[in-house]
């Protein structure tokens, strides 16, 4: 058994696919910062800070108990950050199966 795991292990495709993941992940973290570092800012100076915020649906507050409640907010700039950052990587990763395909396709 152990035998067959390092040949497993040991096949090109394990290999290449650790390796994209590690190389995804380091990608992904590339592209949050440029939307959030780079990309957000612009967008909220253009729209005078009304994208970066969210909509406050309660404030924090103390209960009867003395208690801190937080506060209810729908953070819609959040989220359309990660829209952002989902379409940038879809369109990376879209570039490359295309170049790869078209590759493949000259080999033959």
């Amino acid at each position: 058994m152990l035998k067959e795991f390092k040949t497993f292990i040991a096949q090109g495709n394990v290999l290449d696919l650790a390796v994209g993941v590690v190389i995804g992940g380091a990608f992904g973290k590339i592209v949050t910062s440029m939307v959030d570092d780079l990309i957000m800012p612009i967008v909220n100076l253009i729209s005078n800070g009304g994208i970066a915020g969210g909509i406050v649906l309660r404030e924090k507050m103390i209960d009867a108990a003395g208690k801190e409640v937080a506060a209810i907010v729908i953070n819609y700039g959040n989220f359309l950050s990660n829209v952002l950052n989902f379409i940038i990587i879809a369109w990376v990763i879209f570039l490359i199966v295309k170049t790869a395909n078209k590759i493949k396709m000259t080999e033959k």
